[in-house]
């Protein structure tokens, strides 16, 4: 079993009572079971959150390798587009 150690938290009285109604309705055993179970979703955020960070600074470094930024045309591409979509079209 992990080392328990005691801690004291501050809550407000609406939150209390939703965690005694999770207790008497059966969802958790104790009070300190509920504030475990919000701890783990906590951690796993964060790591995830960390996990992202970690990924976008590779992109951007992915990015920043890559050379100079390309001018982009979005009516030559759209163009390149039709024109394929009708090769296609007439060739089927």
């Amino acid at each position: 079993m992990a080392d328990i150690q005691k801690i004291s938290i501050a809550v407000t009285a609406e939150q209390l009572a939703q965690m005694k109604a999770a207790v008497d309705s059966g969802q958790y055993a104790t009070i300190s079971e509920i504030v475990r179970d919000a701890l783990r979703d906590w951690q796993y955020g964060r790591e995830r959150y960390l996990a992202d960070i970690a990924r976008l600074r590779e992109m951007i470094d992915e990015g920043e390798a890559s050379g100079p930024a390309v001018p982009f045309d979005g009516d030559r591409i759209l163009d390149e587009m039709i024109a394929e979509a009708r090769r296609r079209k007439a060739s089927a």
